[in-house]
């Protein structure tokens, strides 16, 4: 009987979690370049009582065995790294990656992150940087008298200046690719870094090595999709629910059990 009540708490604690996964997907939903999580569980161990095929008294053997299970844990919450919609800015240094690959951000510590999240900027130097100050690897500066900027599917990135004809070529974007990009640690403000289990990036221009092409002028909007968040959360809630009528009924019925001597 007190089996049942800590069998019932796992359940309950393993439906918090998957709230609290479903939650920050659902508070991300306007957040560019956002990746949905998908919080998975597993049943824990089993108490056997009677093994599979055990002889019986007679010689015979049982078909099948008692076991009673111990209840469920989070066992891993995986990023889905589905396209997400495009949103067309017609801001001239907005990017979005048209399939697999990550833009390169080069942090404070020397490290390289990764992101989906292509709304980049100039600083005081000219430098394509992020909205956080952290500049685009490789490297790329605008010249200050730049009448526009161009940027081709395949990353080039070419200006026309004053008394010009032909626009000059001030950069190459590249992207990476990974084996699993499940495996990335996601570091916050729309980052990632790698992990042992993501494996180390392939990087190339856009458009080879099957790496998606870059779309000049449009960001790519979170994957989420608010009604499949709002239909996990409410069977979240429900299993919640009834975890917790099998502890009220596991008490109940300990109750009952007392009360025998009276």
């Amino acid at each position: 009987m007190i089996r049942s009540l800590y069998t019932a708490a796992t359940g309950m604690g393993a439906m918090q979690e998957n709230i609290n996964v479903i939650s920050n997907n659902l508070a991300n939903v306007g957040t560019m370049g956002f990746k949905r999580s998908r919080a998975e569980f597993q049943d824990l161990l089993y108490q056997t009582m009677r093994m599979p095929g055990t002889e019986t008294p007679t010689g015979s053997q049982v078909p099948t065995g008692i076991q009673v299970g111990m209840g469920s844990k989070l066992s891993a919450v995986s990023k889905l790294f589905s396209q997400g919609d495009f949103q067309q800015t017609g801001n001239e240094l907005d990017m979005a990656i048209q399939g697999k690959g990550f833009f390169q951000v080069l942090q404070p510590d020397g490290t390289t992150a990764f992101s989906r999240m292509g709304a980049f900027r100039l600083d005081s130097t000219g430098q394509m940087v992020t909205a956080d100050g952290e500049p685009l690897e490789p490297p790329i500066t605008i010249p200050q008298d730049a009448l526009n900027v161009n940027i081709s599917a395949t990353g080039q990135v070419s200006v026309m200046q004053p008394g010009q004809t032909v626009a000059s070529v001030v950069g190459q974007i590249e992207v990476a690719s990974f084996i699993n990009p499940a495996g990335l640690i996601s570091v916050g403000r729309g980052l990632y870094k790698e992990t042992a289990a993501s494996g180390t990036p392939t990087i190339a221009n856009p458009g080879s090595n099957e790496l998606g092409q870059v779309q000049q002028g449009f960001i790519e909007s979170s994957n989420v999709n608010v009604v499949e968040e709002l239909t996990n959360m409410i069977l979240a809630q429900r299993a919640y629910e009834l975890n917790s009528k099998a502890i009220t009924t596991s008490d109940e019925m300990l109750q009952t059990a007392n009360n025998t001597k009276r």
